[in-house]
């Protein structure tokens, strides 16, 4: 795995500033968190090409509105045209105390939401997080307070409920996940489902049913190898590859995230991280995650170059989540998904 290389990621984070939360299609805007991801993979030539490339389907940046009452934050919480207003409010804590104590303090109040938008919110929050771990810049500063204005604007729950009996490792606990029965799976896409597991109450206790243990990089590691395994297993079409992928990018979100947060704040993301995973199973699951494999004969960073000819930014970045993944905690699993994800969206 190549190096990082992060000098070009200001001048891309620039670019893209002008540009809102959303898609023509009105699907979620992925730019800043590929650009940093590429950036992770040491391929920072990839950078420009890439924007020039997806910059016809980007919509301008949304104005402000009028200030905000904020000390009622909480109802503010979802509303996708809010976005501006909430990224003011983020820059300006951001100029006045370090970042991590505004991610750190942000996070576990929208911990709950983890889901929301698919978890595009969390997810871009991290790769921002990662981007100022690396150098603290005016730029990447800003890319926070847009990454955590995407995840407040976004916000959505899934349904919680206490769960009474014993608690299950992961791979167990996946296995107790029930299944919404495809005749009762609405059309639409990935939020419409999520949204729709409300209406399906043997769900709600999934969110307390796992026990991650006292050491959450270990349980990073266990749930990215667990969902990489969902993930193979379940990929079987256009639509299940984009909802497995966030399967995964949502664990390495969290840990991704974990460094810049306290405990207390970690766990609680790691609770909503696992109830996401279990949410997007539940919605789209067809079959339980497969066995060990043989490796694969990859080479991970011919796999990487694949991606980036590829050019879809759910395979980039899945691509990184699976590489970095690998790198922490090896799998043959991870090189299979990798290969999986550039055979299932093969550049036309």
């Amino acid at each position: 795995m190549s190096a990082p290389a992060y000098a070009p990621l200001d001048d891309a984070l620039e670019t893209l500033s002008h540009y809102g939360p959303d898609l023509t299609n009105g699907n979620f805007n992925h730019a800043p968190m590929v650009c940093e991801a590429l950036c992770a993979l040491g391929r920072p030539e990839a950078l420009f090409p890439w924007i020039d490339a997806y910059r016809a389907r980007l919509t301008p940046r949304p104005a402000a509105g009028e200030p905000v009452d904020w000390s009622q934050w909480r109802t503010h919480l979802g509303k996708r045209d809010m976005f501006a207003d909430w990224s003011r409010l983020f820059a300006s804590e951001l100029g006045e105390v370090p970042w991590r104590s505004v991610l750190d303090r942000w996070a576990a109040r929208l911990g709950p939401g983890y889901s929301g938008a698919a978890v595009h919110g969390a997810i871009r929050t991290a790769h921002a997080a990662r981007g100022l771990a690396e150098a603290e810049t005016r730029v990447r500063l800003r890319e926070l307070a847009d990454a955590l204005a995407s995840w407040a604007a976004s916000y959505g729950e899934l349904p919680a409920a206490t769960f009474a009996g014993p608690k299950l490792p992961p791979e167990a606990a996946l296995a107790a996940v029930p299944l919404v029965p495809r005749e009762r799976r609405p059309p639409g896409n990935i939020t419409t489902a999520l949204n729709k597991l409300v209406e399906f109450p043997e769900f709600a206790p999934v969110v307390d049913t796992v026990d991650l243990g006292d050491d959450l990089d270990a349980a990073v590691a266990v749930l990215g190898e667990l969902f990489v395994r969902t993930y193979l297993a379940n990929a079987v079409d256009t639509r299940n590859f984009t909802v497995f992928v966030h399967s995964v990018t949502a664990v390495h979100a969290l840990g991704n995230l974990l460094p810049h947060v306290d405990v207390a704040t970690g766990r609680l993301l790691a609770r909503y991280a696992w109830q996401a995973g279990g949410g997007l199973y539940a919605a789209f699951g067809v079959a339980k995650p497969i066995d060990a494999i043989d490796p694969p004969d990859e080479d991970s960073q011919a796999l990487v170059a694949e991606a980036i000819a590829n050019g879809d930014e759910h395979v980039i970045k899945f691509t990184e989540a699976a590489l970095a993944r690998h790198k922490i905690a090896p799998s043959p699993v991870y090189l299979a998904a990798m290969r999986h994800a550039l055979d299932r969206m093969r550049r036309r």
